[in-house]
């Protein structure tokens, strides 16, 4: 089995050797001064793509010029207006250049116009919504930008809702989703660095940063791990994700992604580098640490004293989502002395008909409850959330009324989901929804004993992260004064800096 796993990897890694071989050697190909090749070698390499187009500008009867572009990713009145209408209306004149650059310089007014002589980098501007133009006796063809995409129209992140706040979100294109951050933080030490990832989709991704506020030890970590990805395709911000955080079997997401403009612009304030990719409307965000995951953007847009009461709540919450179940696993199983005599009677009164251990009981209805949790994701918007509620209900008390379960198990069960969702990030909330079924076994198995031997694991786990050479759990680890003007208590903004001033002996 170990020498077919060998061969196997060593013929993977002969077919990308020999992908790449190919890939260069069509780099190396270059354009020459008769149309007619240039045309039939961009047909062969599109050949069997019934959306590329041609289009024949002739003049005395022989062709001058040939546009040539992907119908399904260009703006056709802007092709027409600043491309094609030119061209047809002076190609009666007797002076007509035949050099790309006079070309270019003079009859096209679109903005971005990019002459090249490779057939490689030709093709990867048409895939890229540009129309190119073959010139007769040239072997420099002129590609313009005319992409005509459909996008959609800026809505709030349904994934990271607001009272208070900005209610735009990023989209699926790039250049908008830049802009958007741009239009937050009008500065020129905002830098973009551009990769193109993917050998079949070419998918641009865009490291952007603020000059002088970002670490240069984190900007070359980005960059390296970046650069090191090597795949076919990238069709989401997540691929980038798995790639680049340092423990990818940990349950705890080291990269932040965030649908919303503002938290990307407050997250470069703090020295963050933003990775932004084509079609996706997720940004991804580096360095990140356990308490950025219990952070919302609201919570610097009301008052203080109301976000840090609503910061401790989430605190309170996180751990009911980790430890309620497996708490009323180990005490009704193991530890009923430590409960008051009236609530074990009534306790055992409730599970007297259930013929279920406590621990297969709570298992059966956290798995339900996650069952009926996705499917009211995975339905339709007008019917999701009412078969949610109403198959919660139901489901619990025929189960009740059955004999199946008992009451208590669905209180703690339906306390648990609650507090689960009191976690402001996606990815987070998704990792400690997943930690309630080890602790589960656990209590089962070994009671009280258990939870703090969980407990101490994931303590050890957590501490012992990094995200881009950052301390996971920092700054709370080592303890410093930071763990209480930003993470345990949100104090307010105009003291906060001034307690930047005082440090750094300036004035902002």
């Amino acid at each position: 089995m170990r020498r077919l796993r060998i061969r196997s990897s060593g013929s993977y890694f002969n077919i990308l050797k020999s992908k790449r071989s190919i890939l260069q050697e069509d780099d190396d190909k270059r354009f020459v001064s008769d149309i007619e090749l240039n045309e039939s070698c961009i047909k062969e390499t599109f050949r069997n793509c019934y959306d590329l187009e041609y289009r024949r500008i002739k003049v005395q009867q022989k062709p001058q010029w040939i546009i040539v572009y992907i119908n399904s990713l260009i703006d056709k009145p802007l092709l027409e207006e600043h491309v094609l209408k030119p061209l047809l209306a002076r190609s009666a004149e007797e002076d007509i250049p035949s050099d790309a650059e006079e070309l270019a310089d003079q009859w096209i007014s679109v903005g971005t116009t990019i002459i090249s002589s490779q057939i490689s980098e030709v093709v990867r501007n048409l895939l890229q919504g540009h129309a190119a133009i073959l010139t007769a006796g040239s072997s420099s063809v002129i590609t313009v930008a005319v992409p005509g995409v459909a996008k959609r129209s800026l809505e709030e992140p349904s994934s990271e809702p607001v009272i208070r706040g900005s209610k735009e979100g990023f989209i699926e294109q790039l250049s908008t989703n830049l802009g958007l951050v741009r239009a937050r933080l009008k500065t020129s030490k905002l830098k973009t660095e551009s990769i193109t990832l993917g050998e079949l989709s070419q998918t641009q991704i865009v490291m952007t940063y603020l000059e002088g506020i970002a670490e240069d030890k984190v900007l070359e970590q980005v960059r390296s791990r970046l650069r090191s990805i090597q795949i076919d395709g990238v069709l989401d911000s997540g691929y980038i994700e798995e790639f680049i955080e340092d423990q990818p079997y940990s349950p705890f997401p080291q990269v932040h992604s965030t649908e919303r403009p503002d938290v990307v612009a407050a997250e470069l304030l703090e020295g963050k580098v933003a990775i932004l990719v084509d079609t996706s409307p997720y940004v991804l965000i580096v360095p990140m640490t356990f308490w950025t995951g219990l952070q919302a953007s609201e919570d610097y847009y009301i008052r203080w004293p109301i976000a840090t009461f609503i910061r401790w709540i989430r605190f309170l919450f996180i751990h009911f989502a980790v430890f309620a179940p497996a708490l009323y696993v180990a005490i009704t199983t193991f530890h009923q002395e430590m409960i008051p005599t009236n609530l074990v009677l009534s306790i055992a009164g409730s599970r007297e008909a259930v013929p279920f251990p406590a621990m297969i009981e709570a298992l059966m209805m956290e798995i339900v409850f996650e069952a009926l949790l996705e499917a009211g994701v995975r339905m339709p918007k007008q019917i999701g959330p009412t078969i949610g509620i109403v198959g919660g209900l139901v489901i619990g008390q025929a189960a009740v009324q059955a004999g199946l379960i008992s009451a208590p198990v669905v209180i703690i069960v339906s306390l648990t989901g609650i507090s689960a969702f009191t976690t402001p990030r996606f990815s987070l909330r998704n990792g400690i929804r997943l930690l309630r079924f080890p602790m589960l076994f656990m209590a089962g198995t070994l009671g009280l004993y258990g939870i703090v031997l969980g407990f101490l694991g994931i303590m050890l786990h957590v501490t012992s992260l990094r995200s881009f050479g950052k301390l996971y759990f920092a700054p709370v680890t080592p303890i410093g004064l930071a763990a209480f003007k930003d993470v345990f208590v949100r104090i307010p903004i105009r003291l906060k800096y001034r307690w930047k001033t005082n440090k750094e002996g300036g004035s902002r």
